[in-house]
């Protein structure tokens, strides 16, 4: 699945990942590759990306990982849109 945050700074990652969890409005769900179609409002939280990702060095800063090796990024808030395996998260 490719996924590319967009927040009102810059972007802060695109690229191929295995999976993604987020802070729904009505809890926490996931998406993997082949997720049907689908539009959420995103709460305060965490944006959790599991797969092999490379971040740039200009948002390293913003991105922590857990000891799974997950990739984190806090967010305040936030939309996302999944279609054809491309989803798309606008983070605030």
């Amino acid at each position: 699945m490719y996924l590319e945050i967009v927040s009102p700074e810059a972007t802060l990652f695109n690229g191929e990942v295995t999976s993604v969890a987020v802070p729904g409005v009505n809890g926490e769900f996931e998406m993997l590759n082949n997720h049907a179609p689908i539009v959420s409002i995103l709460k305060e939280g965490f944006v959790k990306i599991s797969g092999s990702i490379e971040l740039e060095d200009a948002v390293k800063n913003k991105f922590t990982k857990n000891d799974k090796g997950v990739t984190l990024l806090k967010i305040n808030s936030g939309t996302l849109e999944l279609k054809n395996n491309k989803l798309i998260v606008l983070a605030d």
